[in-house]
């Protein structure tokens, strides 16, 4: 029989095929079907700027990272050493997992750059055919993505814990996964540059093209008379391409690695139940493919619903399929902390998760989607100018962290009273129960974002724009919830961690003669220490410090940009008349060098402050930081996310011929209140994910060092 090792692989493997076999779908499709020469000439240009630019930009960007990576893994072996096991030397095998979690990230998201920018021009080109034509190529080149990313993360964990368990074989299991965390790290690590550096790219050069080419110069969206229309094409892919797929890769390696942490515990000498957490992930591979092809499009209509269907469907055959798997691993009954638990209880912390994550999702369409009365309103209070967008934009932010907020709740409350700590990290997995069908339609966004821009560039009939803006349409609601999954997914990540982190440290304690075998960290983390109260404020501004460093960085890229574009329309004659060329590779260059500088800080900002704060105040400082940061950072995610995707699809509203349509008072307000909003819900908001989550699995590698040298100032 087949065991939980050698399933993983297995599917890993499949998923893996599976992206193949859909990238090879994607690219026999010519990029200039059907197009006469002149036209064929234009796209075959286009297209190769938007996918030079984005393969360029990633290749800078990893290039800076490779050296702070290896600099990272040094001082990882350096100080996570904690001498449990003579001769094992943890640390040093942590950075070993550490850089291999870094260079999965780095494959995956070099995957997934390159199948949006193959398929964002043959999307334009099959929307010659037919809408549906054109809805295949865009979900299949979202389903590479999704494939390839969650096949890659499965076997990566399979594959470090088989090695670590033949390299380090005289070390308990417990120890064993808390080397293995190094891997989450490294995935979290490359997901935090990906995401701040992508974001600040992508808003920079979007911002530019808005406000000088729409406002200034009142020509249309992705007119190639804009300087910086291939930067915005480009900045679709860095940033909602592999800054998504880094942030949601991280998610789902730091989920498992935490629940690995505990489990090992739990289930030190039963293999399967250890292996169950990435088991989740596993088993979503087969149940996303299953899913997709009973999904079909035929006309217009049925693209949003096509989407939604996805996740529903999905969701429900997980539900379903894992009861079977969860009952088939974990034993009837199991002892974590003392406390006795079920199998059937784990079963309902998956499902919690994943009731919780389909439930955020929707409710960020409800306050995103200009289906919907919120967004609605919005646009209504465009009439009377930017003010009044701005203010009620601000306003659904607030109030639409509410009811997310319960849904996890729920989630946390329930997982906690089945299965403790581990019930969290179970939960956390649960969420991303579905991941692959996350990843396939948020990436479907931008290819189909691309074609649109495609299509006008080229000069393609209006038909054919007007059948990419149906899946545009589509895709932006769609991006929304995948910004509000993404979210809820990294708040239960991070409290997976947190778990984790104060198991391991307790572990670590209790070995120490001064704390003694019975120590109970949980009891000593109480608000009463004016330590842990004090850090808890701490953690809670981190979160307003960030975005205001993201958000400035914004701000001072696109200043660069809109001097650049500025330039261009007064330097270079005959722009406006559609006689001369713009210098397209200049503003994609600007917004590079821009993203590059600008995500140093916010980076530090992240690692830096779990690190001082441990060593100079102790562990107990570490967790009041990580619950603050982790409940001012959520609301402020989900807030910030909402409010940029409301103010757009407010605009998309308008422009649909509701309250004066395009060119009116409205959408000139609209236009403005877009601008504000775009770095909230592109940059800041997203970013926000990254810095709860990368906090709290820092903070359980880095463990050891807390526990040995950490609280030098409070003894």
């Amino acid at each position: 029989m087949l065991g939980a090792t050698g399933l993983i692989i297995l599917l890993s493997l499949f998923g893996i095929g599976v992206a193949f076999f859909y990238m090879k779908r994607v690219t026999d499709i010519p990029v200039d079907l059907g197009l006469a020469k002149e036209e064929s000439d234009r796209l075959k240009f286009i297209h190769g700027a938007i996918a030079e630019g984005a393969m360029a930009f990633l290749k800078q960007e990893y290039k800076t990272l490779s050296y702070f990576m290896i600099g990272f893994a040094v001082v990882i072996a350096l100080l996570t050493d904690n001498h449990e096991t003579e001769g094992a030397n943890e640390g040093l095998w942590t950075a070993v997992s550490f850089l291999f979690g870094a260079a999965i990230s780095v494959l995956s998201g070099y995957v997934g750059m390159k199948v949006a920018t193959a398929g964002n021009a043959r999307t334009t080109v099959s929307a010659r055919n037919s809408l549906a034509d054109a809805f295949v190529v865009a979900i299949n080149s979202g389903a590479v993505m999704g494939f390839a990313l969650v096949g890659l993360a499965t076997l990566g964990l399979i594959l470090i814990y088989l090695f670590m368990n033949m390299v380090l074989t005289d070390v308990p299991n417990n120890v064993l996964m808390e080397v293995i965390a190094g891997f989450g790290l490294g995935g979290s690590t490359i997901a935090l540059f990906a995401r701040v550096g992508g974001g600040i790219f992508t808003k920079a050069a979007d911002v530019g093209a808005d406000l000088v080419g729409k406002v200034e110069k009142g020509i249309p969206e992705d007119d190639p008379r804009n300087p910086a229309v291939i930067a915005d094409n480009v900045g679709d892919n860095v940033g909602d391409v592999a800054g998504m797929g880094a942030d949601l890769f991280g998610s789902c390696a730091e989920s498992t690695c935490a629940a690995l942490v505990i489990s090992a515990l739990a289930f030190a000498a039963d293999l399967n139940a250890m292996l169950y957490p990435i088991m989740i992930t596993a088993v979503g591979i087969p149940v996303s493919l299953v899913t997709k092809l009973m999904v079909t499009v035929k006309t217009e209509e049925q693209v949003g619903p096509a989407l939604k269907r996805l996740l529903m469907i999905s969701s429900l055959i997980m539900a379903v399929l894992m009861y079977f798997v969860t009952v088939a691993m974990i034993p009837e009954s199991f002892v974590i902390d003392e406390v006795m638990y079920s199998a059937t209880g784990v079963y309902f912390c998956f499902l919690s998760g994943l009731v919780a994550g389909l439930a955020v999702g929707l409710l960020t369409e409800y306050y995103t989607s200009g289906d919907y009365k919120p967004v609605q309103e919005i646009a209504k209070s465009c009439e009377t100018g930017a003010a009044t967008n701005i203010i009620f934009g601000l306003a659904l932010g607030y109030k639409s962290t509410v009811l997310p907020y319960l849904a996890i709740a729920v989630s946390i409350f329930v997982s906690w009273e089945l299965a403790g700590m581990y019930g969290i990290a179970i939960a956390s997995l649960g969420m991303l129960g579905t991941l692959v069908i996350a990843l396939m339609i948020d990436a479907y966004g931008p290819v189909a974002d691309n074609a649109g821009g495609i299509a006008e560039m080229v000069g393609l009939d209006k038909e054919v724009r007007r059948r990419t803006d149906v899946l545009d349409a589509a895709g932006n609601t769609t991006a929304a919830i995948g910004k509000g999954f993404a979210i809820g997914a990294a708040i239960l990540t991070s409290l997976a961690l947190f778990s984790a982190f104060i198991t391991h440290s307790q572990n670590l304690m209790r070995a120490r003669p001064e704390y003694g075998a019975n120590y109970d960290l949980v009891s000593a983390i109480t608000l009463l220490d004016p330590t842990v109260y004090t850090s808890l404020f701490i953690g809670a501004v981190l979160p307003f410090l960030f975005s205001a460093m993201t958000m400035k960085s914004v701000g001072a890229a696109a200043f660069d940009m809109i001097e650049e574009v500025r330039r261009q329309f007064r330097e270079i004659p005959g722009i406006m008349e559609g006689q001369g060329r713009p210098q397209y590779g200049q503003c994609v260059a600007i917004s590079t060098q821009a993203a590059l500088r600008e995500m140093i800080a916010p980076g530090v900002l992240i690692i830096g402050t779990p690190l001082v704060v441990g060593f100079l105040f102790g562990v107990q400082a570490v967790a009041g930081l990580l619950a603050g940061s982790l409940v001012a950072g959520g609301v402020l995610a989900i807030a910030s996310s909402n409010a940029g995707g409301a103010w757009d699809n407010a605009k998309k509203y308008i422009e649909k011929g509701h309250h004066g349509g395009k060119g009116s008072e409205a959408h000139k307000a609209a236009v403005i209140g877009d601008t504000v909003g775009d770095p909230l819900k592109d940059t800041s908001g997203p970013s926000l994910n990254i810095l709860i989550k990368l906090s709290a699995i820092l903070s359980l590698v880095f463990a050891p060092f807390f526990v040995n040298y950490g609280g030098i100032l409070v003894g």
